[in-house]
């Protein structure tokens, strides 16, 4: 179960500025009802380039209303030049953040923006976004991929689709998605190899995979896991609950712990029971 922020309640809750504008000088939708997720954001602009009203439309969880209805708030009485530098981690901040599983309705909130204010400005947000689609199930193009890549903390597919549904479905494009993953993060570092991660640094990275993607699946049926220590490529675990004692816990450590910490971590980890 997601935790909410108080703020991501309140908007939810009580969304401000939920609705249409007659006659807007802009108007931005993105996303689409069969991908689960839509919205379309009315803008009034007056002469100076101000933003003096602002409504949304949306189709989609309680996160996706949340952020269009603080999105709304942050962009009322600013110009559009300064409108447009907000980015996603700005509406994720301004809720005082979100579940990562959810990050991509800020996302979808940026770009609603971008295309409002695209269309104010009489260009087409569409040209800038056109390129090969990665992920066929949500219509998902690269250049959308790298563009949440560069401007957010991305270091794994699964977060990638987090913040872009991209491998959300059938799973595909995984693969294609961890290649523009190590491109970017390449480019972030100026051609530069990553640097080893400290062990405080791999320890926190470790807990991050256990806690998100392992620990929840073990307590379906009643186990849990947690981390003891990390010498070198060797991470020691204990499996708690009855997981502790079940014939196949060796297996479990094998074939599904040590499988998704290769995939988050690295190729070489080895789990082994403390």
């Amino acid at each position: 179960m997601w935790e909410y922020t108080e703020k991501v309640k309140e908007h939810y809750k009580n969304p401000k500025n939920a609705g249409i504008i007659e006659n807007p000088d802009a108007i931005g939708e993105v996303g689409s009802i069969s991908c689960g997720d839509a919205l379309k954001l009315f803008l009034k602009i007056n002469k100076n380039g101000i933003i003096t009203e602002a409504k949304f439309q949306t189709f989609g969880c309680g996160s996706a209303v949340a952020s269009a209805s603080a999105l709304t708030e942050m962009i009322i009485g600013k110009h559009t030049t300064e409108a447009e530098k907000i980015t996603n981690q700005c509406i994720a901040e301004e809720l005082g953040g979100l579940p990562e599983q959810k990050m991509h309705c800020s996302v979808m909130g940026q770009e609603a923006l971008e295309a409002a204010i695209a269309s104010y400005k009489g260009e087409s947000r569409e040209k800038k976004i056109k390129g090969r689609i990665v992920c066929g199930c949500f219509g998902v193009t690269e250049d959308k991929i790298r563009d949440v890549i560069k401007e957010n903390p991305l270091s794994s597919p699964e977060e990638i689709t987090n913040y872009t549904k991209a491998g959300g479905g059938c799973g595909k494009c995984r693969e294609d998605l961890q290649k523009i993953l190590n491109e970017e993060i390449f480019r972030k570092n100026n051609g530069k190899k990553d640097k080893p991660l400290t062990k405080t640094q791999l320890i926190l990275k470790v807990n991050k995979v256990l806690e998100n993607n392992i620990a929840p699946e073990l307590r379906k049926d009643g186990g849990d896991i947690e981390l003891v220590d990390i010498e070198d490529n060797k991470i020691y675990v204990n499996l708690r609950g009855s997981c502790k004692n079940c014939p196949s816990s060796n297996m479990t450590l094998k074939n599904f712990v040590e499988n998704l910490l290769k995939e988050h971590i690295s190729d070489d980890a080895e789990v082994m029971e403390a």
